[in-house]
């Protein structure tokens, strides 16, 4: 789709793009603010597109605000309208916008040492959010959308917040409630832990990777990892599509029924809360998954195990030599301008804005509801670990199916599902109800969940978000399950 621009158009564009920086360059430490500006011009310079391509020039005449406060007057406005420019020409480039943007808000950041200060985390917010358009008359648009998930609230679930982009454009709405006792709506863009979806973005680190030469696909896991002694039988493809018959260190439900617990702090109840503060590290969950015997001899079948994306992340960081966030940054997080998007540690805070997470017990035959927000995700690692936006996973599926992060052989390998529930590697390969296909993966984590989906070409993308009381017999998974193919069925039922 061809798209021109007046004079006037391109001058609210640079007026926005450059000032955003100006802000970011205002609000950093003492001393850097000439690194900072110059970090982030570099970005808005590289930038490709007709987007792109107007951004490169900065705009002349413009005179900014002096303080940090006039200068954010000026700008942030400037950004919603360019938004809402650009969603009238094309939506596809008023996306590119708004990651040009927040690449070049990130690159602000870079001169600081350690993480940046708190005003210019703020105004890195405050881009964000005058980015993130969202037309009050949004529910009205598409009504269908909107009666889903608030049929979802309904069902039990705290809240829900939903992204949409297919034919029509964007749309984003949200239903319940952000917290038990309130009456604001969950945050459409807020931050959620995004549970297995962590495993998407891991094994796409690993392919890459592989892109680079630096690990093989059908190589013994065991050349890497040598001082694990893992079954020489059981090659990286393995542990990206759980074909490697390790045992599950979050527990294992075999045939018959039987259970067999794993860490302490997967047990249910009052156990789970009494651990979700403790901290474990990637090697113990391994090495507690190890001693266990194999489900099954490698290759020979599927079962899906946390154990595998542990491994994986073990087998960047060695390959590497750095942690596996700053992989994840140097590979995903940066090139895309993920800026909602972290892969903690042990760090137990998630940042504003996002819903609270809940979780239920029975103690001394009483009912206990504790908000379980704020935890320690050590204990699931890279099986679940990762902090996300609805925003950002719309982003990243599109980039991950449009081609931008792997090249086509390599996806192609990560969209072939194997036979027994359709693992490709990191991701489920679906039919829906029209008889196409999805690109999914889907997680929870102790009250947060997560949705991500996408037709193979990018054409059409659904990402969610929830919030609810978990508990130990799961009481909300059939109505997350029946919630969620509704939602399917809704957006990708005639493909």
């Amino acid at each position: 789709m061809s798209i021109t621009f007046s004079e006037q158009d391109k001058l609210t564009l640079r007026t926005a793009a450059w000032g955003a920086v100006s802000l970011m360059s205002a609000a950093g430490a003492a001393g850097s603010a000439h690194k900072a500006a110059t970090e982030g011009s570099i970005a808005l310079i590289s930038a490709t597109g007709p987007v792109g391509h107007v951004l490169a020039k900065a705009p002349t005449g413009v005179k900014y605000g002096k303080t940090v406060a006039e200068l954010a007057d000026q700008v942030l406005p400037a950004l919603t309208a360019s938004i809402s420019l650009l969603q009238e020409r094309d939506s596809a480039e008023a996306d590119n916008f708004r990651r040009t943007v927040l690449v070049a808000v990130e690159a602000s950041t870079r001169p600081q040492h350690g993480e940046p200060g708190p005003t210019m985390a703020e105004m890195a917010r405050k881009i964000t959010e005058a980015l993130d358009v969202v037309s009050a008359a949004a529910g009205q648009d598409r009504p269908e959308l909107q009666k889903v998930i608030q049929e979802m609230a309904d069902s039990g679930f705290t809240g829900v917040s939903l992204r949409v982009h297919d034919e029509r454009g964007e749309w984003t709405g949200s239903a319940g409630v952000a917290e038990l006792g309130g009456i604001e709506a969950p945050p459409v863009d807020g931050h959620v832990r995004i549970g297995s979806n962590t495993k998407t973005f891991t094994a796409t680190v690993v392919l890459q990777l592989v892109a680079e030469g630096r690990i093989g696909l059908d190589t013994p896991v065991d050349d890497y990892l040598p001082e694990l002694g893992l079954d020489r039988r059981i090659t990286v493809r393995m542990l990206l599509q759980h074909t490697s018959g390790v045992f599950n260190f979050t527990g294992e439900v075999f045939e018959d029924g039987t259970f067999v617990p794993g860490i302490p702090a997967t047990m249910a109840g009052k156990e789970w809360v009494d651990n979700r503060f403790h901290n474990y590290q990637p090697e113990e969950l391994v090495r507690l998954a190890l001693s266990k015997p194999a489900r099954f001899e490698p290759g020979t079948d599927w079962s899906y195990a946390n154990t595998n994306y542990v491994l994986a992340r073990l087998l960047i960081e060695k390959v590497t030599g750095r942690p596996v966030a700053e992989e994840m940054h140097r590979l995903i997080l940066g090139p895309l301008g993920l800026t909602g998007t972290i892969q903690p540690t042990s760090e137990t805070d998630i940042p504003a804005p996002h819903a609270h997470a809940y979780y239920r017990y029975e103690e001394d035959g009483q009912t206990r509801t504790v908000d379980v927000t704020r935890q320690n995700p050590s204990w699931i690692s890279s099986g679940g670990d990762m902090i996300s936006t609805t925003r950002d996973l719309h982003t990243f599926i599109s980039a991950l199916v449009g081609g931008k992060l792997l090249p086509a052989e390599l996806l192609a390998e990560m969209c072939t599902p194997e036979s027994k529930a359709g693992y490709g590697l990191g991701v489920f390969v679906q039919e829906t109800p029209g008889g196409g296909t999805v690109i999914t993966h889907n997680g929870g984590m102790a009250g947060h969940a997560a949705l991500l989906y996408s037709t193979p070409d990018g054409s059409k993308t659904l990402t969610a978000t929830l919030n609810y009381v978990d508990d130990a017999t799961m009481s909300l998974g059939a109505a997350f399950q029946q919630a969620t193919q509704r939602l399917v069925a809704e957006v990708f039922g005639t493909e």
